[in-house]
């Protein structure tokens, strides 16, 4: 009978170490084909835009300002300027109201109302941009416009931006939050410390990294929106002079002129995808490495 039971017990851990290996056999599967995908996507975008690399390279997208491919001119430093200003300042706008939200719901919201509000963050999230672009079209440009026109400008980008993007911030920050051994907090408590100083000086420090990643994400998804900024900034080649000024990001320009363009317009349109793939890379990798330094710390 023990025997038996032993044969059992072998047999079984048998084959759950077989079954693990299968699982992981295919996750690393599929791990090496998403690498051999993003690989392959940026070989495309590299590809693509060689003709121009090889014309001139960077220097010619950075040596004008003025936007004119069939003349030849394929200046994108307003471009990168507006994507840039368009960026900034909608994370300057998101992150304190998303942060806000994510240490009111973790430190002082009852919970009927911290689940509402995760609720609502999360169908935020999941609007389709071009529904923010269409409000920001009928209602937020109009508006401005009564201000200073014409109204699709770039504050009315930043606007669009910051509201897409804070639902990213708010719920990162509130699972970094979420995140905090509860023995730190409760060290925190039993030093007397006031709820400010426990947030201010303890849940914060502790949750730094999870929140940095979070904002760099969100920055990444303001970098690369089109649709909702091509509704609204106004489309015009320009370096802003004033936050009531259109402009055109370089998303924009993608889908405004890929649809005809042809020869050295086509590939500099090709290499302004390839500079915002390689910005979001960046992002992306600032991001995981502020994981990283948090997983760390919490060993």
């Amino acid at each position: 009978m023990i025997l038996s039971k032993h044969s059992f017990l072998s047999r079984l851990k048998a084959n759950r170490h077989g079954t693990d290996g299968i699982v992981s056999a295919f996750l690393s599967v599929l791990a090496g084909l998403s690498a051999l995908l993003l690989f392959l996507v940026v070989l495309f975008l590299v590809r693509e835009s060689w003709p121009v690399f090889s014309r001139g390279g960077w220097h010619m997208f950075l040596s004008g300002q003025d936007w004119y491919p069939l003349e030849g001119k394929f200046g994108l430093v307003p471009m990168v300027f507006a994507s840039l200003a368009m960026m900034t300042g909608s994370v300057i706008l998101a992150v304190p109201f998303g942060l806000a939200g994510a240490i009111f719901v973790r430190f002082y919201a009852p919970p009927v109302l911290a689940r509402a509000y995760k609720i609502v963050m999360a169908l935020l999230a999941g609007i389709p941009s071009v529904v923010f672009g269409l409000w920001g079209l009928t209602i937020l440009v109009p508006m401005i416009a009564h201000i200073q026109p014409p109204g699709s400008s770039l504050l009315a980008a930043i606007l669009i931006l910051a509201l897409m993007i804070l639902p990213t911030v708010a719920l990162t920050s509130l699972a970094a939050l979420d995140a905090i051994p509860r023995n730190i907090l409760d060290g925190a408590q039993a030093l007397a410390m006031s709820r400010k100083g426990q947030i201010l000086f303890v849940a914060i420090p502790a949750a730094r990294a999870g929140i940095i990643g979070g904002i760099l994400l969100a920055m990444a998804r303001a970098l690369g929106e089109t649709m909702a900024v091509l509704m609204v900034a106004g489309n015009v080649v320009q370096n802003p002079d004033s936050l009531f000024a259109p402009v055109r990001a370089l998303t924009a320009n993608i889908a405004l002129e890929m649809a005809y363009a042809t020869d050295l317009h086509r590939a500099s349109l090709f290499a302004s995808g390839l500079f915002l793939t390689g910005v979001v890379f960046l992002l992306s990798w600032l991001a995981f490495q502020a994981s990283e330094r948090a997983r760390y710390r919490s060993l």
